[in-house]
């Protein structure tokens, strides 16, 4: 896992969650900036056309209020540019997603090949724990980490002992319901999802028996620490795997 330098203290998530549309498909978009983050990487995000609901990592600069997105095409180029960080500068020349950001909103373009489409987005939720810690709307990260069937999204608070992770949801990709709601009450020192990772790496997914698992991210502890949640074929969800 990537583990990038930080302040603690004062937290460095700065995210911005839209919703709108590329040309006539509803999309869920989140954002997050950084001053920096390695090869002139400076957003990170993720976004799902509602009718799939499948998470799409994006990456890309930001120049005033432009920003320019490439989307992850594989694994491989997953691991070589968000996981351990690509060596060479980053060049956003030819990706897809072209945006103006706004107060309210983000209008642009989507484009492969001669396929062009508008894109028109609008601010939903924002979360940043940079300074005091604020958050606006309801936050839902959709994380990377997802399944042939489901995708996970987090549901993010502000609380006494700062902002964190409160619960997360488990959503069926057929229909977009949420099937299971995993609650973090117990993490009195308020950390869950809050590792300093991407924040949509704050979940990830592996196979192991032929079951699914899914690692939450806690802060704490120097490195962090994780918890793992296995799906149980007997009762059709997940369940805290201990060890």
């Amino acid at each position: 896992m990537l583990m990038l330098s930080g302040k603690a203290v004062a937290g460095w998530y700065h995210v911005e969650n839209y919703e709108g549309s590329i040309g006539e498909n509803p999309v869920h978009l989140s954002l997050q900036r950084y001053d920096s983050f390695g090869s002139g990487i400076t957003v990170e995000g993720s976004y799902f056309y509602d009718a799939k609901q499948s998470p799409i990592a994006i990456y890309g600069k930001a120049e005033g209020a432009r920003i320019m997105l490439c989307e992850i095409a594989d694994d491989k180029e997953f691991e070589r540019v968000l996981v351990m960080g690509s060596k060479t500068p980053v060049d956003t020349t030819g990706c897809p997603l072209s945006l103006d950001i706004g107060k309210d909103g983000a209008t642009g373009s989507w484009s492969k090949g001669v396929d062009t489409y508008p894109v028109s987005l609008r601010k939903v939720a924002s979360l940043d724990d940079t300074g005091e810690g604020k958050i606006e709307g309801t936050v839902e990260i959709p994380f990377w980490a997802q399944t042939a069937r489901e995708r996970f999204a987090g549901v993010y608070t502000n609380t006494s002992l700062g902002l964190c992770m409160a619960k997360l949801q488990v959503i069926k990709k057929r229909g977009g319901n949420v099937v299971q709601e995993i609650a973090f009450k117990d993490d009195d020192a308020c950390s869950a999802g809050m590792l300093m990772t991407p924040i949509y790496m704050n979940v990830q997914k592996w196979v192991e028996g032929g079951k699914d698992v899914v690692s939450v991210n806690f802060r704490g502890g120097g490195a962090g620490y994780s918890r793992d949640y296995v799906f149980s074929h007997r009762f059709k969800d997940y369940r805290l795997l201990v060890n």
